[in-house]
């Protein structure tokens, strides 16, 4: 698993409010003369008299930054992922992950959800024509931030995340599935409350076996590299880009290379309220090749285009 902004000069003292998980979360210099205490929290340490504190989490598209709110934040976010084009046909998937964030302490977050979604598959080999939604499955998230970017050279969380599946967001074929996964998401401030960058190393495993009642498991484990720059362009939007380099492999363990991608694409993060943001990006295949196959791009394991828009609402 972004909302954003800029802000120049003090912020108003109305603004105070704004959650840390946007990327526009100003902090008064006059905290003390509006009634609210000085009580040094990280937020106020980090940011500093007058300044807008962004938060990166969300503004590198599907890459992700370190931060993860401060202790006792509660957060709903939407995350919807759609994927188009196979080599021939037809070929639409679509998931929306449903996420209930709560950060216990300024280090560890947890996130229950839910994943429904729908797919709509003509003519492609090696699938089913179908059309259908289907609540999907579940999920725990789990973040730990090892390193505060403010307070070290970088910022660095791990992110784990456990899961059950009853549809297979590919095929959409009924499934029994588990797995996972876990990331290293890093990030750094280039140019005070101007530039970010981030890197991400990915991992994902999983194992299903057809929910009719089939006995094979199918197993399968994946790995991904992520890197993205983004800056502010205006007090409530950032913009940027990222590229994602992509692995699949049989097996669990990454057994046997089944193939790769090259992913492309501009990033945005817009804090749209007080207490909402979106976020989003559009990912373009620009390089890739399944394994044992003459074509250019990896079409079997991958989309042409991956999207992504996500939602968020702070309570």
């Amino acid at each position: 698993m972004t909302a954003a902004a800029f802000m120049v000069g003090p912020a108003p003292a109305q603004s105070e409010d704004v959650p840390s998980w946007l990327a526009s979360k100003p902090v008064s210099k006059n905290r003390a003369q509006s009634g609210t205490p000085k009580t040094g929290t990280n937020a106020d340490m980090r940011a500093g008299a007058g300044d807008d504190r962004i938060d990166t989490e969300h503004i590198f598209g599907f890459s992700m930054g370190s931060d993860i709110g401060e202790k006792g934040e509660i957060e709903f976010e939407m995350e919807n992922v759609g994927g188009v084009g196979k080599r021939s046909g037809s070929y639409f998937a679509f998931t929306s992950l449903n996420l209930l964030k709560y950060t216990v302490t300024d280090n560890f977050r947890i996130a229950p959800g839910v994943a429904w979604g729908a797919n709509s598959i003509r003519n492609v080999p090696g699938y089913d024509s179908r059309s259908q939604g289907a609540l999907k499955g579940a999920v725990v998230e789990v973040r730990y931030k090892l390193l505060d970017r403010d307070a070290m050279p970088f910022g660095l969380t791990l992110h784990a995340q456990p899961g059950w599946d009853r549809v297979d967001e590919t095929t959409a074929l009924r499934v029994e599935g588990y797995g996972g996964e876990f990331a290293l998401l890093a990030d750094k401030e280039i140019i005070k409350d101007r530039l970010w960058t981030a890197v991400n190393l990915w991992y994902g495993l999983a194992a299903s076996k057809d929910a009719g009642g089939g006995d094979a498991w199918s197993r399968g484990s994946d790995l991904e590299l992520h890197g993205a720059v983004s800056t502010r362009v205006s007090r409530t939007l950032v913009m940027g880009g990222e590229m994602r380099y992509l692995r699949a492999y049989d097996g669990m363990g990454l057994n046997t290379f089944r193939g790769e991608a090259l992913f492309l694409g501009p990033t945005f993060s817009w804090t749209v309220a007080r207490n909402v943001g979106l976020s989003g990006t559009v990912n373009f295949q620009v390089a890739g090749k399944a394994a044992g196959a003459a074509h250019s791009l990896d079409l079997d394991n991958y989309e042409r285009v991956q999207g992504m828009l996500r939602f968020n609402m702070h309570f």
